[in-house]
């Protein structure tokens, strides 16, 4: 059985990754802040999947919590075959870089391409071993050309490091069977970030090109691709699933 590690995989994006990685038959470690009624949530909905769910109380910033969470992993399930760093912190208030704090742009940084390191040296060696892995990671529209976003600069220079690194790993771990690739969400908000891609089928979004609202379930159904066996041949890609929206320049306004 194939064993996926999900980062904060019981909320958000998270939420409906796991679950599409259960229902595909993995089993999946899960890391959780500080929410356990939503680990609690989904232990209830998949109690006959029990036995391939275990959550993990970790702050992905903090090494000997990623130690930690890996060792436990490998304790009850011998073997990690995806990591998908789904953790991220995001500040929602539109600021220009001047207008951020040292500890929010620590935050930024530490949250969204520390933290993968980190997972990375954890995890990769375990990888090597198995001759075999897959790792995602999140990013956002267009990260690839490293765009400015206004008012979103200290999480935009973050993610498009983490690009970056996605292609580093991919090319160094490629002869160990491992690929490394990035998806990149487009508008999803709310209660559709746990939704089925059915659910967004049935809401209209006219600012969307085809025309209805992502839901996790897009997203989950795109990492659940990257992270197939025969998905070998895909890696340093950075995947975007947007509907063709422009997430970044549609709502630029200047002070």
């Amino acid at each position: 059985m194939r064993h996926a590690i999900i980062t904060a995989g019981a909320k958000g994006l998270g939420r409906r990754v796991t679950e599409e990685f259960l229902e595909a038959g993995f089993s999946v470690t899960l890391t959780y802040r500080s929410n356990y009624e939503k680990v609690e949530d989904l232990l209830e909905q998949y109690a006959s999947k029990k036995d391939r769910i275990h959550a993990v109380q970790a702050d992905v910033t903090n090494k000997t919590d990623i130690e930690h969470l890996v060792n436990e992993a490998m304790s009850i399930y011998g073997r990690v075959d995806v990591l998908v760093n789904n953790a991220g912190p995001y500040i929602f208030e539109r600021k220009k870089l001047m207008d951020y704090t040292e500890d929010e742009w620590n935050t930024m940084v530490r949250g969204n391409l520390d933290a993968v390191f980190y997972l990375l040296k954890a995890v990769v060696p375990i990888m090597r071993k198995q001759h075999y892995g897959r790792i995602i990671n999140y990013g956002f529209q267009d990260a690839s050309n490293a765009p400015g976003w206004v008012y979103r600069a200290a999480f935009a220079a973050a993610k498009t490091g983490l690009v970056s690194l996605t292609k580093s790993i991919a090319f160094e771990e490629a002869e160990y069977g491992i690929t490394s690739n990035m998806v990149c969400p487009g508008k999803i908000e709310g209660d559709l970030k746990e939704a089925p891609i059915g659910k967004g089928k049935e809401i209209a979004d006219p600012k969307t090109p085809i025309g209805r609202s992502g839901t996790g379930g897009d997203i989950a159904r795109s990492i659940l691709f990257l992270s197939d066996e025969n998905a070998d041949m895909i890696t340093g890609t950075i995947m975007e699933v947007t509907g063709g929206v422009d997430v970044i320049h549609k709502n630029r306004q200047f002070k």
